[in-house]
């Protein structure tokens, strides 16, 4: 699995329409129908021949949608959701699709149950939408041999991987939204008056210590590089809440935990979680006089709850990526592979092609904007926020100085970084 990297000269415009706009369409003008002519005198109509044998339509290509949340949650699994009605509506797919398949909310139903329910209903492949799916996309995988199950988050099909498994119908994809929580760590550490900063996380794991410790990097980058003050007057705490979203009587409360960072002098909740609790509660404290702010997660209309008080939502668009897939799937040419997309920085607001976003709201500043749209400029010519010398919470190195994290480095993350508070594990 090669890494992408953001090369190449970006112009500040370019910049400014990914930022504001990330994988909007264009729309585009349209023209009126040529005028009419008439028609051509009528000839003797030649000899009639019999008509060629009708065949029936094909039937549709049939793909199973497995989403680990509600699909309309304003977040990770709506995200989904709309990528298979990008699909359907892209490739005139049909969509087989159940919600809130997790063992709180369906004890009694396995992923791999429903991946063989799914093809039995004529599913020509299924999406196991969340990283907790791991073990039901491998059983479903060898239960289901001629069907291609793809693990979204999974790492199953890297063959440098630590959970490869070789089978050739299970395959991987996920984005690169490392590159995301950048610019929502700038946002926070730009409009943070109080010098800090709280990120509202869901379970622990690689991917979302990755995260967490993305948004660090980018606040501590944006708080130096465009307000030249100190990063290490940063106060940066991290709560886990237990899963993906709130289950009551599982999890923490997610509105509770966004209060008490509040409460604890936070002025900017950064979410990790797949809902929009801590947008809610920032423009609930927003309504009552105080000045909070919040970064939603997942979904690019994720800030639309509590606009004013939203700096912005890095966001998935996982339609390209399946698009990939089935297209694949229907020439004959689709093989086992683990898949890490990032943006298309050739044409940012593509909707087809553009796979991580970020949209600015309307709680930013415009200084905060201009230093986004510097700070996305900066890496799109090469800069580097994964280089050492970085070191884990606990002293240990994670990056010797002028080190370049690779995707091993990136993806198995160990712990949080220094400087962070917080459970690593």
């Amino acid at each position: 699995m090669m890494r992408r990297r953001w090369t190449g000269v970006v112009a500040l415009v370019a910049a400014l329409a990914m930022v504001m706009a990330a994988c909007g369409d264009d729309d585009t003008a349209t023209t009126e129908a040529p005028a009419t002519t008439e028609a051509p005198a009528t000839t003797e109509a030649p000899a009639t021949t019999e008509a060629p044998a009708t065949t029936e339509a094909a039937e549709p290509f049939k793909f199973g949608m497995i989403l680990v949340g509600p699909q309309n949650d304003r977040g990770w699994s709506q995200a989904h959701f709309e990528a298979g009605e990008y699909l359907e509506e892209m490739l005139g797919a049909e969509m087989i699709v159940l919600d809130v398949v997790n063992t709180a909310d369906r004890p009694d139903t396995t992923v791999e149950a429903v991946i063989s329910d799914m093809v039995g209903q004529g599913a020509q492949l299924v999406f196991a939408t969340s990283d907790d799916m791991r073990d039901g996309a491998t059983i479903g995988a060898a239960e289901n041999p001629d069907t291609p199950i793809i693990w979204s988050s999974g790492d199953s099909a890297w063959a440098e991987g630590e959970a490869y498994n070789p089978a050739p119908n299970l395959g991987n994809t996920m984005g690169r939204m490392y590159y995301g929580k950048f610019i929502a760590g700038c946002a926070a550490g730009m409009m943070t008056e109080t010098a800090s900063i709280g990120y509202l996380g869901p379970l622990i794991n690689a991917e979302t210590r990755r995260l967490a410790n993305s948004v660090y990097l980018g606040a501590r980058h944006c708080y130096e590089e465009y307000r030249g003050l100190n990063p290490d007057d940063l106060d940066f705490a991290v709560s886990w809440i237990g899963f993906w979203f709130n289950i009551p009587g599982v999890t923490l409360d997610p509105t509770q935990v966004a209060n008490e960072f509040f409460d604890g002098g936070a002025d900017v909740v950064v979410s990790g979680i797949d809902t929009t609790e801590s947008l809610v509660v920032a423009g609930q404290r927003a309504a009552a006089g105080e000045t909070v702010w919040a970064v939603s997660y997942d979904y690019a209309d994720g800030c639309a709850e509590a606009p004013d008080v939203c700096l912005g939502v890095p966001y998935f668009n996982w339609g390209p990526a399946y698009k990939r897939i089935v297209e694949d799937l229907i020439a004959g040419t689709w093989t086992s592979e683990c898949e890490w997309f990032g943006p298309d920085l050739t044409d940012i607001k593509n909707t087809d092609t553009c796979g991580i976003g970020f949209t600015m709201c309307d709680g930013l500043s415009a200084d905060a904007e201009a230093a986004i749209v510097c700070f996305f400029a900066d890496m799109a010519g090469g800069a580097e926020l994964f280089v050492g010398p970085l070191n884990y919470q606990d002293g240990s190195e994670y990056l010797a100085d002028g080190e370049v994290a690779d995707d091993l480095k990136l993806w198995y993350t160990e712990q949080l970084l220094e400087g962070m508070t917080g459970a690593s594990n």
